[in-house]
């Protein structure tokens, strides 16, 4: 017996389905070129070696109280090899950037202990950078001999009132980035790596000027910690929970 398969018979308005579903299309097509052309959205990731040109640029640009520092040094590298790429060489597993379009825009990092860190940058950091950044033999007397001054004094970091909170930190987004949320994203990410050491509490230091920071800070849930004659700058600390 052989059966045959027919085509099955054509409704009604076929063609006007396909006029009407092309006009769907096409009105779709506006909304899809969109998406298309949309950049996608910055993300949150670990620190890698190729974002060091990226992490030096940030720190100068945020390194006047949030501002551009590029006017203040003559050497752009001084402020970032002081107070980020440090810590990005010698504790990677705590540096984070957000990430846009390609090139880091912010980043978090820092050291579980002070202690130890402060032991290995003299051992291990500051040797390479004497050569072009010699210890001072006088009085700072301009910006940069200041900063120069406190790269080759990392036990400037220990003190007695900041031992509960062993952590420490520094955190930079560009003015682009900033007031996004990816402040608190970073801080979340530093703080979870610190609670998978163990590591209970972390300080910070700010200059007192900069407001703007103070405000991000508490409502992170720092608080001020307090140290006799601090100088320009406020301590600040939290627990990691």
């Amino acid at each position: 017996m052989h059966f045959s398969v027919k085509p099955a018979c054509r409704q009604g308005g076929g063609d006007r389905r396909r006029e009407t579903e092309g006009e769907a299309l096409a009105g779709a097509l506006p909304h899809l070129k969109d998406l298309r052309m949309t950049p996608p959205p910055p993300v949150l990731r670990p620190y890698r070696p190729e974002d060091r040109e990226a992490l030096f640029d940030i720190c100068v640009r945020t390194g006047h109280a949030g501002e551009d520092a590029r006017h203040l040094y003559p050497d752009p590298d001084l402020l970032p090899n002081i107070f980020a790429a440090p810590y990005a060489v010698l504790e990677p597993g705590l540096a984070f950037v957000v990430e846009d379009g390609g090139r880091a825009v912010g980043y978090i990092l820092g050291t579980a202990d002070t202690a130890s860190f402060v032991d290995r940058y003299r051992a291990e950091w500051l040797p390479g950078l004497a050569e072009c950044h010699p210890s001072p033999v006088r009085e700072p007397a301009t910006l940069a001999e200041a900063m120069t001054a406190l790269m080759h004094d990392p036990e400037r970091m220990l003190l007695p009132e900041l031992a509960d909170y062993p952590a420490h930190l520094h955190i930079d987004l560009l003015p682009s980035h900033q007031r996004s949320g990816h402040g608190r994203r970073l801080m979340e990410a530093f703080l979870g790596a610190l609670r998978e050491q163990d590591v209970k509490a972390v300080h910070l230091s700010m200059l007192t000027a900069n407001t703007r920071a103070r405000a991000f800070y508490d409502r992170v849930g720092f608080h001020e910690i307090p140290v006799p004659d601090p100088g320009p700058v406020t301590y600040l600390g939290r627990s990691t929970q």
